[in-house]
């Protein structure tokens, strides 16, 4: 499973939410085997428009995820920061090379 997340967020919380994001992306990919990756970033020269790139195993290591504590931690504590969300739910042109996208990283 391959989703999007495209965060606005207010700019007055643009740090604490980046805080709070770091540390539910780490705690998701450290305890969650299901989570493939979790990789938060910002827009260049935009800081309150994040995007996530999410891959997981399969759905049910998705619908587990939602249910972590770290993860609930993140959804109410961020929930006044964020100005708006759509996610974005994606499918993979070479399944195939995925393998070799994370073996790179590790070299």
């Amino acid at each position: 499973m391959i989703r999007i997340s495209e965060i606005e967020i207010d700019s007055n919380y643009v740090k604490e939410y980046n805080s709070i994001l770091k540390e539910e992306s780490r705690e998701s990919m450290k305890l969650e085997p299901g989570v493939i990756s979790i990789y938060p970033m910002y827009q260049k020269g935009n800081p309150t428009q994040v995007r996530i790139l999410e891959i997981y195993a399969e759905r049910n290591a998705y619908e587990s995820h939602l249910k972590t504590p770290h993860f609930q931690k993140y959804k109410t504590t961020t929930l006044k920061m964020v100005k708006s969300l759509k996610l974005i739910d994606m499918e993979a042109i070479d399944e195939q090379s995925m393998p070799e996208i994370f073996r790179k990283l590790r070299d």
